[in-house]
């Protein structure tokens, strides 16, 4: 059990590490060397350029002295520039992520203030910890609730923060929702013109006899949407030539180096060997021997687009205007609602081509085995951590390593072990479980990046909320309190969790120390990413191509840091009535951290898409999620207390949060999950009478090819399966034409498969 002396020894190590990362930023990011790291989004976008570099020591550290006088400007500077010219400059996504921490300081802020002003007194005199025999508490726990007397009227001073915590975290959400919605509507009305703006995907396209998947589509778009439609492009099972176009990428890099080489000797032309970076093998020709490398490349993706079986039962479909998009992805196309599936498509960018090969109908079973999995892996976890944090104490590590008790002992050890220790372990057991559930969205067949970190946010929250958050505390209880539980009755071993829970906020406090002071301070630093440049840019890097690609900017990583940013929520609110003594260190961890990715958003992050906000809904539903949370468990609580007259008044709560999240999800969450037909239209008319000559047809036309095909159609060359509505492809005929033969019945192919339709395929 930690003490007021562990807690500030955790503190002081958490905020030496934290100033340690701060200073080796502030110093790293002044060097020329390091540029390219810590300035990685303006290279970027092309606005900055690398040091003028001189043959002197110049070219790797910055000399100039007073640079270093001002080595804390840049935190000032990360709060100077104003929300709309950061959502121009990193787009909504970014400015929407930073916004969940300025909501957390907005919730906090007064709740704290309120907590210190009427439960602080009300707690410290309640002197009920020290006649409870055989409890370990400290200094600490007197603030908390556990120290208030059963049935004592002392406790109403918590029934009635609880109901001030609620109604002001309720508000504050509204507004918060009110205002990301407001900047979604802005921000999709003043976007610029993207692909994905004009195309829906369409999946689960019935195989007909007579015609070709293409021939199929365009059939059947010319037909039920003949104003609108435009071009379509079915989609390939290109996995397996994916590998080798990334490999393709090396070779030419590789060539070009080579090719450069001669032009400066022509003399001599530059050999290699072909195995091992060409370190073994037998000495070639090195141009002629990557020329014939890339060629091999070529030949496979020919056969790739040559095998009928490679083409899916997929489709992005492109239209002619916003308006006939949204109609076509909000809509049910046919009879069947399990055939011509459409939704909005990803933007390019966002699209996870990998997922678009996995037949539609196993994705039911596979989000079923994923669901399974997580439940197992969720629960199993929890063995594990409780082990190790019980063995990180005192009595753990003296039970398991007897040998170390003198040197534990001691009192800076003592104070080590016990502040900062376990919630170091926590956080190193979390660190690969992320990635993990990463894996399992990928099985379960998510076809865009965003709605992969999107649905990867929610089993890691969940994950976070069962293991580190609940399974802390009933491990914790169950662990510190072991010889308490052996020796007391059955009875009485609802009021002893009842008080160990209120006092587990001594661990949570460090692993905040621990996960959002120093954790937050080691994003700014950048260190993997620093190294990793280096080497490559010592060894790989042969053109200006490879230094560019050399530089990894990152992005939010948002099914990471979004779900851990939760738990810090639902500690606050659980705490905030009973053991208030935790918001400062989460306040701290709020404010510091929306500072440094305020910064990491505008010099460094390159956000793999932009989804205009989409995954707030989701903040929104958890920070409720962790209110109800906190109300239950208050509820609890005070059942243990010896207040029945309580129960009726705190079980009002979950009610009127069930019900505020209900009023909000009625009120924003169409915002989010479609597209107004009044806005579409909009921009359909004003597009329309300031560029009334622009080629849609072009500039869709290679948006969604997929990206080993990418070289080759920069050469002229297209895959087969591109329609073209206005005749540029497919079939060969026009709208008009495709229309007034259906219409007359001389389809036959369209009449059969129009009539297989009527059949249900399974899901």
């Amino acid at each position: 059990m930690a003490n007021i002396q562990d807690i500030a020894t955790s503190a002081f190590i958490n905020t030496l590490s934290a100033l340690a990362f701060l200073l080796g930023f502030a110093f790293l990011r002044l060097q020329p060397i390091n540029d390219r790291v810590y300035f990685s989004k303006w290279y970027r976008k092309g606005i900055r350029a690398e040091p003028k570099r001189s043959a002197s020591v110049k070219k790797f550290v910055n000399l100039d002295f007073r640079a270093y006088l001002k080595f804390w400007t840049w935190m000032p500077e990360a709060l100077r520039m104003p929300e709309p010219e950061l959502i121009d400059h990193a787009g909504l996504d970014s400015v929407a992520y930073i916004r969940i921490y300025l909501l957390g300081l907005k919730i906090f802020v007064p709740i704290a203030i309120l907590s210190f002003a009427i439960l602080f007194p009300v707690n410290w005199f309640g002197e009920t910890l020290k006649n409870i025999k055989d409890l370990t508490y400290s200094n600490i726990d007197k603030l908390s609730i556990a120290n208030v007397p059963s049935g004592s009227k002392r406790l109403w001073a918590h029934v009635i923060m609880a109901y001030v915590v609620s109604l002001w975290t309720f508000y504050v959400l509204y507004k918060e929702y009110q205002i990301i919605s407001t900047k979604r509507l802005q921000f999709l009305a003043g976007a610029k013109r993207r692909p994905d703006q004009f195309s829906v995907l369409v999946r689960n396209i019935p195989p007909d006899p007579d015609e070709s998947v293409s021939e199929h589509v365009e059939h059947f778009f010319c037909v039920n949407h003949p104003d609108y439609y435009l071009m379509h492009q079915v989609l390939y099972d290109a996995n397996n030539l994916a590998g080798l176009v990334e490999d393709k990428k090396s070779l030419k890099n590789w060539l070009t180096y080579y090719e450069t080489r001669f032009e400066r000797n022509p003399k001599k032309r530059p050999r290699t060997r072909t195995c091992l970076l060409g370190l073994f093998g037998k000495s070639v020709d090195a141009i002629d021997y990557y020329k014939t490398e890339i060629e091999k490349e070529a030949a496979e993706r020919e056969k790739v687009i040559n095998d009928p079986k490679a083409i899916l039962p997929a489709a992005f479909v492109s239209f002619k205007s916003r308006w006939g998009a949204a109609v076509c992805a909000q809509t049910q196309q046919a009879h069947n609602p399990t055939l011509w599936l459409t939704e909005w498509a990803p933007e390019p960018r966002d699209v996870f081509w990998n997922n678009l090969a996995i037949p539609y109908v196993s994705l039911s079973v596979r989000r079923l085995i994923i669901a399974v999995a997580m439940f197992f892996f969720t629960f199993f976890f929890m063995i594990p951590i409780a082990l190790v944090q019980s063995l990180a104490s005192i009595d753990g590590i003296q039970k398991v390593l007897p040998f170390l008790k003198s040197l534990i002992q001691r009192p800076r050890a003592k104070s080590f072990i016990q502040g900062f220790l376990p919630g170091l372990i926590l956080k190193i057991f979390m660190a690969l479980v992320p990635q993990i559930l990463m894996a399992m969205s990928k099985i379960e067949g998510h076809i865009s990046i965003s709605s992969l970190e999107r649905r990867t946010a929610g089993k890691y929250h969940l994950f976070v909320l069962v293991n580190v958050f609940l399974g802390s505390i009933v491990a914790g209880a169950a662990f510190q309190q072991l010889r308490t539980f052996i020796n007391q009755s059955a009875s009485e071993i609802p009021k002893t969790v009842g008080v160990a829970m209120p006092m587990k906020a001594t661990f949570f406090i460090t692993y905040i120390m621990v996960d959002g002071w120093a954790g937050v301070a080691a994003e700014v630093i950048r260190l993997v990413p620093l190294v990793i440049f280096h080497l490559k840019n010592t060894f790989l890097v042969k053109t200006e191509l490879d230094r560019e690609e050399a530089t990894d900017p990152g992005s939010l990583a948002f099914y990471i840091t979004e779900p851990r940013t939760q738990l810090y929520f639902l500690l606050g609110l659980v705490y905030s009535v009973v053991t208030p003594i935790i918001l400062p260190f989460i306040i701290v961890f709020f404010a510091f951290a929306y500072v440094i990715y305020r910064h990491q958003i505008i010099n460094v992050y390159d956000q793999k898409y932009e989804s205009a906000g989409k995954f707030w809904p989701d903040v929104h539903r958890r920070v409720v999620t962790g209110l109800v949370i906190s109300q239950f468990l208050l509820l609890g609580l005070l059942n243990t207390k010896d207040v029945p007259q309580a129960t009726p008044i705190l079980l009002v709560l979950p009610v009127l949060s069930m019900w505020f999240y209900h009023l909000c999800k009625g009120r924003f969450e169409s915002i989010f999950m479609k597209f107004p037909l009044q806005d579409a239209m909009m921009k359909d008319t004003i597009e329309k009478a300031t560029e009334g000559n622009f080629n849609l047809k072009g500039y869709l036309k290679d948006a969604y090819v997929h990206p080993v095909f990418k070289d080759a159609t920069t050469e002229g060359w297209h895959p087969r399966g591109v329609g073209m509505g206005d005749g540029g492809g497919g079939g060969g005929d026009d709208v008009e034409s495709l229309v007034a033969t259906t219409r007359a019945g001389s389809s036959r192919s369209h009449r059969s498969k129009m009539g297989s339709e009527e059949q249900f395929s399974p899901v």
